[in-house]
């Protein structure tokens, strides 16, 4: 495909478990937000079928349609499903001799140092696939024994007889030296023709055995799945008239070409939520905030992730499914609640809920696609936060009967309540949960959540955030007015983003800093080097270094950003004094007097995009008419009561409208949720600001809190 044509359409679209969302938006920065059914055995249906149904709306072909959009940005969730539902490829690995079974012996430490009946997840290569070769380098890599090419021929034959579809090669001390990595996979080339292969030392040269085996095991798991979804996407694009360009969003947070991610398919695995807190930033940067934590609560899950500084979190030590990943990725706390989590009371009486979800189909029980069980949006509509009517702008109509049915069969009456009570008990618990889930992300990163305004997406999540942040002790809240589809326009002000890592162990004081500007400068070519393949000038290329460190006898590293001059003249003291610094920020102390040393050297490298003069909060109805559009009974958590509350169409308050809980703004995909304690306004991008009442006076200057401004 080409490069992005100025002058045309950009649409962002993300795959969630429920929905997918879409996001178009013109080159004035006018937009058109739309959201279909996901279809979870084939996403790119939904993809197509959404395309069609804006076309529709637009009053245009889909060719018409396809024909005038310059670039697609696509978050996608087909990786991360087949490892969750174990359908990846059929995998083989390639080790060194003596390290058959590194996969299940892990690192060496227990996941829950205190649970000694948990198991390891059973290796995603069965052992009979992970063969073993002669051939062995010293941590310097340096060779003591030379690879042996027949072991490599036989492990191929192997290979190739069990019907592997792709295949890991990670060898002991490859992050020194790629040497009998490349000679294995070009052996593998030759005996099996287009296979799929991953070098540990290309794709993640550092140090840490059981990570950088886990991360290739993964990376090849993933590879052919992406691999055909993104080949069989393109195809169908092209044929349909899409000559633009399309990207997709990698966990780094950054966007990459197809090519690229399939090489490094282990970096679509949290591809759709990665662009979330990239979002955010946007959000509450009119306000005078570099931070905001940022929650997602769509149909199936909840991610949280935080902003700090201006940049998302990022780690370099996830899990996915229990698995290692060790490439850098946005750090999102995802946990199983979501608007179709199954509410349900366990065989000890206890009420529970997730993270089993009813998903897009059958659906929760209002929802009258065959669902039947009780969920969370189901306790919604009984607790008078969703309108059945207006669920989804009336695109599907709600059962409130249902809902309460479920909810008396599911929840009710094994606990000897009524409706309304049983509804306000899972309400209660999944909030409880996500806070908990946020205070995860925040806490053990030596943050306090009171210090940062939340950003609120997903379709569940207006519903939900007031009741989280109020959990929290939070004040401030901010719900763009399509925060519904806040991801998917995330990505398209996310710009290409590329990580490389070399390791280097040894003490600070004694490491050459000219070999660590050495380091540096071949990383930052090669970065180059990607960026011009995909279309990035060299004007447009920017770098953010740093090192992993730890002080001399510690287990964990962390990792410590440098800044552009730290890279071009590094300085000891300094570099000390940055590390003594984070170290205290997260721990708590700094110990000046020990020895520190460095693990890792990092680099990405950035490609900015042109972003699009998106403005979420546009505003699209008649401004003169009454917002209240009626009153109802809600739910009340503050007096455990249903208590009358206003509700107002949200497309009708302009900027600086106010307006006290309890209250309900409707905005067709979702519904604002404003608890007692909450009030709300306007701001001048249109989005709606929650904070509570009490905390007014500290936010008048911050939030433009005008007495003459309140909605009556």
């Amino acid at each position: 495909m080409s490069a992005a044509r100025s002058g045309e359409l950009r649409i962002g679209i993300d795959v969630g478990g429920t929905f997918t969302d879409f996001l178009v938006v013109h080159p004035d920065g006018s937009h058109l937000a739309h959201k279909t059914s996901s279809v979870p055995s084939d996403p790119s249906r939904a993809v197509v079928q959404g395309l069609r149904e804006i076309a529709d709306l637009r009053g245009q072909s889909v060719e018409e349609l396809l024909g005038s959009v310059g670039t697609i940005v696509h978050g996608t969730t087909v990786t991360t499903n087949a490892l969750l539902t174990r359908r990846g490829a059929a995998t083989g690995l390639l080790t060194t001799e003596g390290f058959r079974d590194v996969l299940p012996m892990r690192d060496g430490t227990r996941e829950e140092a205190y649970n000694n009946r948990l198991e390891a997840p059973v290796p995603l290569v069965p052992r009979h696939l992970r063969l073993p070769v002669p051939g062995r380098l010293d941590h310097t890599g340096a060779e003591v024994t030379g690879l042996d090419p027949e072991a490599v021929r036989r492990a191929a034959k192997t290979f190739r007889d069990a019907g592997v579809e792709a295949v890991a090669v990670s060898f002991l001390h490859s992050h020194a030296s790629p040497e009998h990595e490349d000679a294995a996979a070009e052996i593998l080339a030759e005996e099996l023709p287009g296979i799929y292969v991953t070098r540990s030392s290309a794709l993640l040269a550092q140090v840490r055995y059981y990570d950088r085996t886990s991360t290739a095991v993964l990376n090849s798991y993933a590879g052919p799945i992406i691999s055909r979804y993104l080949a069989g996407l393109t195809e169908t694009l092209e044929e349909a008239g899409f000559g633009g360009l399309l990207l997709l969003m990698q966990s780094n947070g950054g966007v990459a070409t197809p090519a690229e991610l399939a090489r490094r398919a282990a970096l679509s695995l949290l591809s759709g939520p990665a662009s979330g807190p990239t979002a955010g930033l946007f959000e509450v940067a009119p306000h005078g905030w570099d931070r905001c934590l940022t929650v997602d609560m769509g149909g199936t899950s909840f991610d949280a992730a935080v902003v700090n500084d201006g940049r998302p979190l990022v780690m370099t030590d996830g899990t996915i499914d229990r698995w290692r990943i060790a490439l850098p990725m946005v750090d999102i706390h995802t946990i199983g609640a979501g608007g179709g989590s199954i509410a349900r009371v366990d065989d000890g009486g206890m009420l529970r809920v997730g993270p089993e979800s009813a998903g897009a189909v059958p659906g929760p029980a209002c929802y009258g696609r065959g669902g039947t069980r009780a969920t969370v949006t189901d306790a919604d509509v009984a607790l008078g936060y969703i309108d059945p009517s207006s669920f989804m702008a009336g695109g599907i109509p709600l059962d409130a009967a249902a809902s309460r049915a479920a909810l008396e069969r599911d929840v009710a009456k094994p606990l000897g309540l009524d409706v309304i009570s049983a509804a306000a008990g899972v309400y209660d618990l999944v909030n409880v949960t996500m806070a908990a889930g946020v205070q995860a992300i925040t806490v053990r990163r030596g943050l306090d959540p009171r210090d940062f305004p939340i950003v609120v997406a997903g379709g569940a999540g207006p519903v939900h955030a007031a009741a989280i942040a109020s959990e929290l002790e939070i004040p401030v809240l901010v719900t763009p007015r399509q925060s519904s589809i806040f991801c998917a326009a995330g990505m398209l002000a996310c710009d290409f983003k590329h990580d490389y890592v070399r390791s280097i162990s040894g003490s600070l004081a004694e490491f050459s800093l000219d070999r660590l500007r050495e380091i540096w400068a071949s990383m930052a070519a090669e970065g180059r080097e990607t960026l011009r393949g995909e279309g990035i000038p060299e004007s447009a290329v920017t770098f953010e270094p740093s090192l992993d460190m730890r002080y001399a006898g510690q287990w964990f590293e962390i990792n410590v950003p440098v800044g552009i001059d730290g890279m071009d003249a590094p300085d000891r003291t300094k570099l000390a004094e940055l590390f003594h610094a984070q170290h205290d920020i997260l721990f708590g102390y700094r110990a000046e007097d020990e020895p520190v040393e460095v693990l890792n050297v990092r680099l990405t490298a950035i490609g900015a995009t042109p972003r699009p003069p998106l403005d979420l909060g546009a505003l699209d109805a008649d401004l003169t008419e009454d917002p209240q559009i009626g009153e109802r009974e809600i739910w009340s958590p503050a007096r455990r009561a249903m208590v009358p509350a206003r509700i107002m169409d949200g497309h009708r308050m302009a900027p600086g409208a106010r307006l006290s809980g309890p209250a309900v703004v409707e905005l067709g995909t979702t519904s604002l949720v404003v608890l007692d304690e909450y009030d709300l306004v306007v701001d001048p991008r249109g989005s709606f600001v929650l904070y509570l009442r009490e905390r007014a006076h500290e936010l008048a200057d911050r939030l433009s809190l005008a007495e003459d401004l309140v909605l009556r």
